[in-house]
């Protein structure tokens, strides 16, 4: 399976902005979000449902195995799944198509913190928690701290399902990288002896980009880390110089991988499961390095099941269960995968020995050693809110960006 490209986050996020005023209003639909009537839908469904499961995060890769499992499991419960991939910004308008035509044919989403947004902005997400917190008991407390806080940032219209914290790293070829920068002033200063040989890809559609717009604050010792427009003074300075000397600005990640693998460039923003996957994948050699820059602070990311307005209490009543089974230890060992968002369970004590041996065997070719020690070691800080990354992405369009988005 390919590794993923990024979407187009930038169009989800602003969407969410201009339409935030709506759904904290509640419209469309006049409820808020909430489910219809949550006290309608039973413990299990009254026959086996069929389900219509929309990813627009590649979370499949991740999860599918335990939706299988489950289906597997509960013939009682789930009688069929469809799955389905679309770009994530095509979701929410999908989405509220479909109930503004009075026909639910999405049951299931599985989406990153793009999709999620959006969905909450026009209204068509049913409001899962704390309307079926007892179908998850313990839900906060079972999950690693750092992923609980990413499922506050849900709002209560998603469940998290994983989880990993991102980056930023820096990767490089070693055998033109003698010494990887360990800080924002080294990195600098190695831009500028060595122009057009550093790159990433524009941040509002690239995991690996964001991650390191968001990191930077932390790394500098910005103002105000959470406040793109008024707390990064020493970010966007710096974003400036560097920009200098970097050619141009990639549409996506795998493109700045390519560059890497070619040579074309030295050095390149990544993540743990952007290191480890592409690595996996053969689209860069396995000799490339990663390293880390000091302050380091993680940011991290994670993915949810978004469950659509619309649906009848049978179909509820089979997701939420889906959703309860997907956070057993035993499957969330699954999301370790190939590397794809390394570590990736996002509940407690899941350890790598309870993975497939497939993953066990990704892992201890393509894994590095130092990254559990990171992970353990360093703070970790959530993404900035949907608002708050509109903000980002077009403050860095306006001063760094420029000319040179997406342009060899």
């Amino acid at each position: 399976m390919q590794r993923r490209t990024g979407f187009r986050f930038r169009r989800v996020l602003l969407a969410a902005s201009l339409a935030a005023g709506l759904a904290a209003c509640g419209a469309p639909g006049g409820d808020g979000g909430q489910a219809a009537n949550p006290s309608a839908v039973p413990d299990k469904p009254s026959k086996p449902v069929d389900l219509n499961i929309l990813d627009v995060a590649g979370n499949l890769q991740l999860t599918k195995q335990m939706i299988e499992n489950f289906k597997a499991a509960h013939p009682e419960v789930l009688s069929k799944v469809t799955y389905s991939t679309a770009p994530a910004p095509s979701m929410a308008g999908k989405l509220k198509a479909e109930q503004d035509g009075g026909v639910a044919q999405t049951h299931l989403v599985l989406s990153g913190t793009d999709g999620l947004s959006a969905g909450i902005a026009n209204g068509t997400l049913a409001k899962v928690l704390p309307d079926f917190a007892g179908r998850f008991p313990n839900l906060m407390q079972n999950y690693l701290e750092p992923a609980a806080k990413m499922q506050e940032l849900a709002n209560g219209y998603g469940v998290e399902v994983v989880y990993y914290p991102s980056g930023p790293l820096l990767e490089f070829n070693p055998s033109a990288v003698a010494q990887a920068p360990a800080s924002p002033q080294e990195l600098l200063d190695w831009a500028k002896a060595h122009p057009e040989k550093f790159q990433y890809a524009q941040p509002s559609n690239s995991g690996p980009g964001r991650t390191f717009l968001m990191g930077l604050p932390y790394l500098l010792g910005d103002k105000d880390p959470k406040d793109p427009d008024k707390g990064w003074d020493k970010t966007w300075a710096f974003l400036q110089e560097l920009g200098k000397y970097v050619k141009y600005y990639p549409s996506g990640t795998t493109e700045t991988m390519k560059n890497l693998a070619s040579g074309s460039v030295d050095m390149i923003t990544s993540t743990t499961g952007w290191d480890i996957n592409p690595r996996k994948l053969g689209t860069v050699p396995n000799t490339v390095k990663t390293a880390i820059m000091q302050p380091m602070h993680w940011v991290t990311d994670a993915q949810y099941a978004l469950i659509p307005k619309g649906l009848s209490p049978d179909q509820e009543s089979a997701i939420l269960q889906l959703i309860a089974w997907m956070l057993k230890p035993d499957q969330q060992a699954i999301a370790y995968d190939d590397g794809y968002f390394y570590p990736g369970p996002a509940v407690k004590d899941v350890t790598l020995q309870m993975a497939p041996q497939k993953s066990q065997d990704t892992i201890k070719q393509f894994g590095r050693p130092e990254y559990e020690q990171w992970i353990a070691q360093y703070p970790k800080e959530t993404s900035l809110p949907a608002e708050q990354q509109v903000k980002a992405f077009d403050k860095w369009n306006q001063l760094v960006g420029g000319s040179k988005v997406g342009k060899k």
